[in-house]
């Protein structure tokens, strides 16, 4: 049988020099929709041609981005879809459910992390089994079931931007956080279960031999998303349940020009387009990989938020 990365490269089906979108016909599935990342990473999806995006949520946080994107892209169907990433139930059932619908799957992004506390004083053992469910567990659902989805092949469906699968492929995506290379960041289970989310990326590796998937990791720095000390006191008193990085804000623009390669904070868009690149084909080579999104701050500092 061919080498299914070598076929990558020969089918027009998953070019990424495609006039109409690098992930043209693309199913995939978005953890974390209701997020400022998520939510970004969902556009960016449905910039490059993809067919049809699961834009998951909790159950008691719907999200508006399928209203919003059926204007900008109408050809990609985004389906907002209530769903419990600390449920192995539930992941296997939305497999199951876009097989049913689409004869295929191909890109799977965990984008559903949680801060937790900002001190050990706070923290609860039941806040670091939340945070676990949040930041590792839910890549371990997607590394144990998503793959055998991702070898279905099927010919061309009868729907929007449909592209037949010829060959076996898939790109398994875990948004983490620079927690997940060392601490300081935020509170302890926050960093303990970033580095059990890149290691499910790393030990996916081994896994996914000779499958044609691949699974990498996004680690973003200082991302403004949107949260502000001012609305919740100080630092101490933001729990954090509802917030995927720690905010921006924790340092001043004269920090962050000081401390930040780029000199600024990033936005969840240029954590969207390293997604869609590690999606794509552009990145056919790459699995095990730890993209770090964070202008240049870890380089230039041993922690990129003080504490």
């Amino acid at each position: 049988m061919p080498d299914p990365m070598t076929l990558q490269e020969e089918s027009d089906h998953f070019s990424p020099y495609r006039t109409d979108g690098k992930l043209y016909g693309f199913v995939c599935v978005v953890t974390g929709a209701n997020m400022p990342v998520g939510a970004a990473i969902v556009t960016e999806l449905a910039a490059h041609g993809a067919a049809c995006i699961y834009a998951c949520t909790a159950f008691d946080q719907p999200s508006s981005l399928q209203s919003d994107l059926s204007k900008l892209y109408p050809n990609t169907q985004v389906i907002s879809y209530p769903y419990s990433i600390s449920s192995e139930q539930d992941t296997l059932v939305l497999i199951d459910e876009a097989l049913n619908a689409w004869g295929r799957l191909d890109v799977w992004v965990c984008s559903s992390g949680l801060l937790g506390p900002p001190s050990i004083d706070q923290t609860t053992p039941q806040d670091l089994q939340k945070c676990f469910e949040a930041n590792s567990l839910a890549p371990f659902f997607a590394l144990k079931y998503a793959p055998h989805a991702m070898q279905k092949t099927t010919s061309k469906g009868n729907y929007l931007n449909a592209a037949p699968k010829d060959q076996r492929y898939g790109s398994i995506i875990v948004v983490t956080s620079t927690a997940s290379t060392y601490g300081g960041c935020w509170g302890p289970c926050f960093t303990m279960s970033c580095h059990a989310a890149l290691g499910v990326v790393r030990s996916g590796v081994a896994v996914l031999k000779g499958t044609g998937v691949r699974i990498n990791a996004i680690s973003p720095g200082q991302i403004d998303v949107g949260v502000s000390l001012n609305e919740f006191g100080t630092k101490s008193t933001l729990m954090g349940y509802n917030t995927q990085l720690p905010p921006a804000a924790l340092q001043s623009p004269t920090a962050q020009k000081s401390n930040i390669g780029l000199e600024r904070a990033g936005t969840p868009a240029e954590v969207g387009r390293v997604a869609g690149f590690l999606a794509s084909g552009f990145s056919s080579y790459i699995t095990g990989a730890n993209m770090v999104v964070d202008g240049g701050a870890s380089v230039m500092s041993p922690l990129m938020v003080p504490i």
